[in-house]
């Protein structure tokens, strides 16, 4: 049994989905249609409409975002996003409570920006009074942040952060990775310039799509940067009616409609209910079983449990694989052998599939 913070389970009808006949998606107008309609059930996920939409029904902009969904891995977001704001001389404001938190910063440096990394320690909040005043004393273009830092099982609370940000500059751009948390947690899209997803964690669909709300305020920016890659940039995708970029992954595109389907017709507030009581039984096994939480329960996100295990992650996870067949992660860098996490994202978010985790935990600790 899969109980990995990504990617997750594929419940049976998306693996249906995938089995059926390719379209090709470069001559098929079929594979146009389903597009748009991916992009319109992703714009219910984010609780934003396009552009297009908001300005023929007066919606405030703040609601408004066109949504893409390019081809690659989750990653390939974070990245496109840096390298279609960033270039030479670009002063961008990195806030990091974890791995991928200081990521952004390696990203940023790698296309010749200037990154000020402001951190705390991976089991610690966001640091907001080194935040406020870092902008006091900067002037910054891009302002990066993590909603669920996963290798911790860490969920940020973004509003204080973007409250400074706000304040501080209201031209800053805001970057946020919600790979971890979209679907599975309410994200303040409405807030955030460019918001990171992916197909793998909270919807359940197999790797290979990365998606992302993105402002007008981005897009001016990025206009103006003009980014001299394909691959790594979202401006191409802004407007695919007369075609994609690049041939689209087909299946991965058909699954994550399929998904986000399944996810529609349980609804919004039913899929966060179930994330919500899968996690607390997920930590409220561990607590019998004397697991220490990382970091601590009020900052630990729904979709994912991080236990603190010095020295024994890697054991332990190696045993629930021979033993009992069944799979969860390691924590990531510094932590790999000190922390076990178990995904309880997408389909994953049963509580009876927790329960069967934990009691193969049980008697393997």
């Amino acid at each position: 049994m899969l109980m990995t913070p990504g990617p997750t389970a594929v419940p049976e009808p998306v693996r249906d989905a995938m089995s059926r006949e390719l379209i090709n998606p470069d001559v098929d107008p079929e594979f146009q249609r389903i597009y748009d309609r991916l992009t319109d059930r992703l714009e219910t996920v984010y609780g934003v409409e396009s552009s297009a939409t908001s300005e023929a029904d007066g919606t405030p902009e703040a609601l408004s975002r066109d949504v893409v969904v390019p081809g690659g891995e989750g990653i390939l977001g974070l990245e496109a996003a840096i390298a279609s704001l960033v270039e030479p001389g670009t002063e961008v404001l990195c806030l990091s409570n974890g791995l991928y938190g200081d990521g952004f910063a390696d990203f940023v440096e790698s296309y010749g920006g200037e990154a000020t990394l402001v951190s705390a320690e991976y089991d610690e909040p966001l640091p907001l009074a080194e935040l406020e005043s870092t902008l006091a004393d900067g002037d910054f273009d891009v302002a990066t942040l993590v909603h669920c830092e996963t290798p911790t099982g860490t969920l940020n609370d973004l509003g204080p952060a973007l409250d400074l940000l706000e304040g501080a500059d209201g031209e800053i751009v805001t970057v946020v990775d919600a790979v971890s948390s979209l679907g599975g947690v309410r994200v303040p899209t409405e807030r955030i310039d460019v918001c990171l997803g992916a197909s793998q964690k909270c919807f359940s669909a197999p790797p290979g799509l990365t998606t992302a709300a993105i402002s007008e305020r981005a897009w001016a920016a990025m206009d103006e940067r003009d980014p001299h890659s394909l691959y790594t940039n979202f401006l191409p995708w802004r407007d695919t009616s007369e075609g994609f970029p690049y041939t689209h992954l087909t299946t991965e595109i058909v699954a994550l409609d399929a998904a986000l389907e399944m996810w529609l017709e349980e609804g919004l507030d039913a899929v966060r209910d179930r994330h919500r009581a899968a996690a607390a039984r997920c930590r409220e096994r561990g607590a019998e079983l004397g697991l220490e939480p990382y970091p601590e329960p009020e900052r630990s996100s729904p979709t994912v449990t991080a236990f603190y295990t010095p020295g024994r992650a890697a054991e332990l996870q190696e045993r629930l694989r021979e033993e009992r067949d069944v799979l969860v992660a390691t924590g990531l860098g510094e932590l790999a052998g000190d922390v076990l996490r178990v995904g309880h994202m997408g389909h994953n978010a049963r509580v009876e599939r927790v329960d069967e985790t934990m009691d193969a935990l049980e008697d393997v600790l």
